[in-house]
């Protein structure tokens, strides 16, 4: 009897531990989600025009998840033109076949789909989602992502009573077909038409409760303005940026550039009634504006003049507001373990990378370049013909580490690094309006902005202590600004203007983070469904 009872206990301490080793393997949730892209017709400005929609909707869907979530999006392409959706700020760590850009995936053609599979792996914050190729952005298909904390992660504020997400940009009424050919002409486009807020100018109301306290995710998904954003006679506290929590600042406005996002806590705590949403232009002449509602649940008064007074041309301004932001060092983000565990500041790099923009004229008509060379898209995905070994497509040796003398050159630079490889980047811009810089599949420590051109005297001023993380970087006019970069995740990653007319006429290059080792732990294996273009059309996987 003992020994059958001794028998029964090992029984139940070898299932309960099964249940322990199946409860940690378990897969992490899914998502389903399926898009249809179609034309339809918008007047965002009061003028009907052709726009991008999402399943019937301008702006698209709000795709809200959990960190490590695996999302699945089935994209069907029921346009006139090949199409791809990217994902700003989502890393796709070790899975770069699904970061949706022409260096990485081959469009999906007319009548056709494509499914993703984003697995938003140790992540949390604001972020967007649009259409990268040529000029599709101008017309819509872009929308807000909302990716939230795992219950058992603390946030380093009160659970707020509801969350709003404001997709802010600039807009034309023409067509992205329209500004594709002024582009494809040699011209440059004309001043845009207004701004938008959620895909209208004017009207909207965002409702709370007295004394409640919102989240409000700001992001800028236009194609060349920064944007200013206030509230009438509300703060507007900084608690996110771009996926990690910040030093919580109270602001009255915050300038929001191109491609980048941002969270704040704004509570309903003044006389209840309706207060103007005010989204500005930055640094042009003259000024956009587009309006919006703040409105008390119990208000029976609407918003008065005059709308809250914002910068406009001022750059120290925003220089100084940049340089205020702060990464909360005792925060857990998508991990539990706090923020600042990573000490970067004690990390030497392994390479320096200085990224100096320009325009330029190539056979008469203008473009934009890095270090001298104007990015061309090969017909063959850069991915595709490092998987498939095949040759003629790239070239590590294209990129110089300094403009070349001489007239620019169109080609394909690519950035050859080693997986691991600790990087200061460098960002010169010798032209006198704001640059707007993108990196994908990482992120990285904005550790200093500066006037004029760089020089090493400048990385004593760095901040190596509790600099806030960016994906996407402003560089203001002739000035430069310098950052620390982790690149841990294998691929083959987009570094690109945000500026949308920059980025279609060359201002951008890839960086290929490599190691020999085929491993999944280092990368996933290319998807089943990936679709073969190009000099990989027929390739067997």
């Amino acid at each position: 009897m003992r020994g059958a009872t001794m028998m029964l206990q090992l029984l139940v301490g070898v299932l309960a531990c099964l249940g322990a080793v199946m409860v940690v393997e378990a897969e992490d949730p899914y998502r389903y989600f399926t898009w249809v892209v179609t034309y339809g017709t918008i007047a965002p400005l009061g003028k009907p025009q052709q726009g991008i929609l999402i399943n019937g909707q301008f702006p698209g869907p709000r795709l809200d998840c959990v960190t490590n979530d695996n999302v699945i999006i089935n994209v069907i392409n029921k346009i006139d033109q090949p199409f791809l959706l990217t994902w700003n700020g989502i890393k796709n760590r070790k899975t770069i076949w699904q970061d949706g850009v022409s260096g990485t995936n081959c469009p999906i053609p007319p009548g056709r789909n494509f499914t993703y599979h984003l697995q938003v792996k140790d992540q949390i914050g604001t972020f967007m989602y649009f259409p990268s190729l040529q000029m599709q952005k101008a017309s819509g298909g872009f929308g807000g992502i909302n990716m939230y904390t795992r219950p058992k992660i603390p946030l380093p504020f009160a659970e707020p009573s509801g969350d709003f997400h404001l997709l802010l940009g600039d807009w034309y009424k023409a067509g992205h077909k329209a500004l594709q050919r002024t582009l494809d002409t040699g011209k440059k486009l004309a001043f845009p038409d207004g701004i938008l807020i959620n895909g209208k100018q004017k009207g909207l109301k965002f409702r709370g409760y007295p004394g409640k306290t919102y989240m409000f995710r700001l992001s800028n998904v236009g194609l060349s303005l920064s944007i200013n954003f206030r509230i009438q006679g509300h703060k507007m506290r900084l608690v996110e940026m771009e996926g990690s929590h910040t030093v919580q600042e109270s602001y009255d406005s915050l300038d929001i550039h191109v491609g980048q996002s941002l969270a704040v806590l704004v509570t309903f705590n003044k006389k209840a009634k309706d207060y103007f949403i005010v989204a500005s232009s930055r640094f042009t002449v003259p000024i956009l504006t587009s309006t919006a509602y703040l409105k008390y649940t119990n208000s029976k008064i609407k918003a008065s003049m005059p709308l809250p007074i914002g910068p406009t041309t001022h750059v120290h301004w925003s220089l100084k507001q940049a340089r205020s932001f702060r990464w909360n060092l005792t925060a857990s983000a998508a991990r539990p373990n706090p923020q600042g565990a990573y000490h970067y500041g004690s990390v030497k790099p392994t390479r320096i990378l200085k990224i100096s923009n320009s325009e330029v004229k190539i056979r008469g008509k203008t473009r934009y370049a890095i270090n001298g060379m104007s990015y061309v898209n090969p017909d063959t995905p850069l991915k595709l013909a490092d998987y498939f070994n095949i040759p003629g497509v790239f070239d590590l040796k294209t990129f110089k580490n300094k403009t070349a003398g001489g007239p620019a050159k169109l080609g394909t630079p690519v950035v050859g690094l080693w997986l691991h490889d600790f990087v200061e980047i460098i960002f010169n811009n010798v032209e006198d309006t704001i640059q707007s810089w993108h990196l994908s599949g990482t992120d990285g420590w904005v550790v200093g902005y500066g006037p004029n051109k760089w020089a090493a005297s400048q990385r004593r001023y760095y901040n190596l202590v509790d600099a806030a993380t960016r994906y996407t970087i402003q560089v203001f006019p002739k000035s430069w600004t310098a950052m620390l970069v982790p690149f841990d995740n294998k691929g083959m990653w987009n570094l690109r203007s945000a500026i949308w007319p920059r980025r279609y006429l060359g201002q951008e290059l890839y960086i290929r983070v490599w190691n020999e080792e085929q491993s999944l732990f280092t990368e996933n294996a290319i998807p089943e469904n990936v679709l073969l273009c190009g000099k990989a059309r027929g390739k067997h996987i």
